[in-house]
This record gives structure tokens, C-alpha cells and sequence, in this order.
């Protein structure tokens, strides 16, 4: 696996030590034309066309005559200064451990982002979900749970509903209780191939603590696109499986410690950054 990638370091602008990184020798050059396939996932794919057909059903009920369809965030709304930022959206999914996690991330990034983030965290599908109260005592950002049809907004933190879907496309949030992804509902995977199609080089994902497979296929989906992806390091996550299998896809540019994540994902948006070096 060593010899599929290739350490690097970036260099920023700011404050900020050098961020370490573990970049796949395979992932595309943001500036190519066509991104190259990542190196091929050890498990069957067998959810991929369910996904298509959900995102594009999802896709076609959001485009009413008339619909603005802007995804980039209008210059009145507050947001001037960070119209050069290289990403607009962030997704981020977890399970298994993931509460704790996530204040961490979410607690990283500042009031005035400028990327929208979109949060599947796997909940119990019999009870209320406290999780927008309790991220949002961590965090800067205005959190909330997402509604079906609203506009997306930069410096917002939506999270998915218990036992809801939760999907982007043309600019608006789209929820669905379409049937379980991987025996789940809401699915990392459905929100991140909403998000691949939607914001294709513009996309960050991220795969923290969790257990099983969801998220594999959504980093695949966002890296294909010629986004940049995000996975805790298994041995420092409380429950390794979903960044595990995510990593295994090839599909991964940085494999982080979780106190890394989120000052990763600020460089990521707000800075200029240089090229990778070249392989170890």
C-alpha cells in the first residue's frame, strides 16, 4: 500500500504550521482536464447505480422554471472577502464516535467561512436529534438542521436529519427517506455523490471515526470529480472502519489526526497553496 502514495507538504500564508500529509500518488492534478481514476477499491460497488438514480430523481425535482441555480454565494451576502476561496462545500461524514469528533472539527472552522458544510452523522432513527444543539455549543458557524428546500449558504453547517437522506443539488437542500444505503439512513455516500456532482473541483470530504463501509464510495465520487478528500487516521480514530475502507480506495489526498482535520480544512478553503512534492 506505501508504494500506491507519496508524502507531501504544502506550503500557507498565514500563522499556520506546515500541514502534514499523506497524498495518493494517484490523485488528479486539480488543473486536469479529465481527473484520473483512483486505484480500485477492494469491495464490490454494488450501491452505485441506486445512488445515480436517487441523485438524479433528487436533481430533477429541484429545477423548477425560474429556480436560480447559482451555487456560489451572491456578493451582498456578506462574504466579499473570501471570494477568492478555492472550495465551496465541505461534506463530512461519520458514525460510530462521531459526536465528539465532529465538535472538533466543526470548533476549528471560523464564523465567516465561506464554504457550506454538510454533516452525515449516523443517529438513531426513534428519537429527536440533539446533535445541531450540540455542535453548535462548539462551534462558530451558524449550525442547523437542514430542511428540505432551502437555499445553501456559505457559513452554515447543515446536518442530515435522524432517518433522512440528505442530498444537494442546484444550489438547495433536497432531503429523501429513500431506502437505507449500507443499512443507514441518512447515507455519507448519498451526500457525498450529491456533493461530487454538484460542486465537482470545488468539494471537500471528509470520513472521521465510524463503523462499516459508508463513505467509500463518496470519496471515490468526490476525488473523481477533482475535489480533495479527508480521512482521519484509523489509529487515531475511536472507531477506524469507515476512514479505513475509505482510505483503501486510493481516493484519499490526507490522512489526518482528528486535531488536524479541521485547521486542514480551513487552509484548504482560504489559502494559496504550492505543489505537492514529489514522491518519497
Amino acid at each position: 500500500m506505501r508504494a500506491d502514495r507519496a508524502s507531501g507538504s504544502r506550503t500557507r500564508r498565514s500563522g499556520y504550521s506546515v500541514l502534514p500529509t499523506v497524498r495518493s500518488a494517484q490523485s488528479p492534478s486539480r488543473c486536469a482536464s479529465a481527473p484520473l481514476p483512483c486505484r480500485a477499491r477492494p469491495v464490490d460497488r454494488p450501491i452505485d447505480t441506486r445512488l445515480q438514480s436517487t441523485i438524479s430523481a433528487v436533481v430533477r425535482a429541484a429545477e423548477p422554471a425560474g429556480r436560480d441555480c447559482s451555487l456560489a454565494p451572491a456578493a451582498d451576502e456578506g462574504f466579499i472577502a473570501y471570494q477568492g476561496a478555492a472550495f465551496d462545500a465541505v461534506a463530512i461524514g461519520a458514525s460510530a464516535g462521531g459526536v465528539t469528533a465532529l465538535q472538533a472539527v466543526i470548533g476549528a472552522l471560523p464564523a465567516r467561512f465561506p464554504a457550506a458544510v454538510f454533516v452525515v452523522q449516523h443517529l438513531d432513527p426513534r428519537h429527536k436529534s440533539l446533535l445541531a444543539d450540540l455542535l453548535g455549543r462548539h462551534a462558530q458557524m451558524a449550525v442547523k438542521e437542514a430542511v428540505n428546500g432551502e437555499r445553501i449558504e456559505p457559513g452554515t453547517v447543515y446536518i442530515a436529519p435522524p432517518d433522512t437522506h440528505l442530498l444537494v443539488a442546484n444550489g438547495h437542500i433536497s432531503l429523501t427517506s429513500s431506502e437505507l444505503v449500507h443499512f443507514t439512513r441518512p447515507s455519507v455516500d448519498l451526500l457525498f455523490e450529491s456533493v461530487a456532482a454538484a460542486y465537482r473541483d470545488r468539494a471537500i470530504g471528509v470520513i472521521l471515526t465510524g463503523s462499516g463501509l459508508d463513505g467509500a464510495t463518496g470519496i471515490r465520487a468526490i476525488k473523481e470529480q477533482g475535489g480533495t478528500t479527508i480521512v482521519q487516521d484509523p489509529a487515531d480514530a475511536l472507531h477506524p472502519s469507515m476512514p479505513s475502507n475509505a482510505y483503501a480506495t486510493g481516493c484519499v489526498d490526507f490522512k489526518l489526526r482528528l486535531d488536524d482535520v479541521g485547521p486542514a480544512i480551513v487552509r484548504l478553503v482560504l489559502e494559496s497553496w504550492t505543489t505537492p512534492a514529489e514522491d518519497a
